[in-house]
């Protein structure tokens, strides 16, 4: 249960980092009132994380897995270069119409290719030069290490993998979850990242957890 105290300090987080764009306030409140499991959108603070990452980055090309309501792929795409795209894969079709809706309130939704499926199926049909220089993962918990070991081939050198929900409201600690898919899931994602050498890795504790995930120098 979110005490009062956790209340206070996220609505004091929200008042002092930059407002959204106006078409993602009407995002958050369509999906507020439309779709099932509201509280999957990124919002405000991740929403701004999110595209100020982009934007550090200047990516060409963007992968995101899970796309939901639109509202992380716009803000993904904020820091898109020029002629940058961002492709994002969405299996549950139901939400095409809403999706696409929502790309078209900005200009930016021009540059964002949404496809609908299994990204465990879309990614390997991918041209095998078509390469990345970020990945938000976002998808489906219980494929988390399938998706680690699907796109590793797909990212720039240099690129940046970001992954959602790596903390899972405090599951992934909780013996009580142990046997719950999605824990184990991104329990086992975790494991994997954490052990692989190859690999730069940190867990921001906003939200629900944003592991950020680069290539280590091989200088260092």
């Amino acid at each position: 249960m979110i005490s009062t105290s956790d209340l206070l300090l996220a609505e004091y987080i929200e008042q002092h980092s930059s407002s959204e764009p106006a078409y993602l306030q009407t995002i958050t409140r369509t999906t507020y009132q439309h779709a099932v499991n509201p509280h999957m959108l990124s919002g405000l603070v991740q929403g701004r994380l999110l595209a100020m990452l982009s934007r550090m980055i200047h990516p060409k090309h963007i992968l995101e897995i899970g796309t939901y309501t639109g509202y992380s792929a716009l803000c993904l795409a904020e820091g898109l270069s020029d002629n940058g795209t961002l492709i994002t894969i969405e299996r549950n079709d139901e939400l095409e119409a809403q999706i696409r809706h929502n790309l078209s309130l900005s200009d930016i939704g021009q540059r964002i290719n949404l496809r609908i499926g299994n990204a465990l199926e879309i990614i390997p049909s991918l041209p095998s030069d078509l390469m990345f220089d970020l990945i938000f993962v976002d998808g489906d918990k219980r494929e988390y290490p399938l998706y680690w070991t699907a796109i590793q081939d797909h990212l720039t050198e240099g690129g940046w993998i970001v992954a959602d929900n790596t903390l899972w409201d405090g599951h992934i600690i909780d013996t009580a979850y142990d046997r719950d898919a999605q824990t184990k899931g991104l329990k086992t994602f975790n494991e994997d990242v954490a052990q692989d050498t190859r690999w730069e890795k940190v867990i921001i504790p906003i939200r629900d957890g944003l592991t950020l995930i680069t290539r280590r120098n091989q200088m260092m």
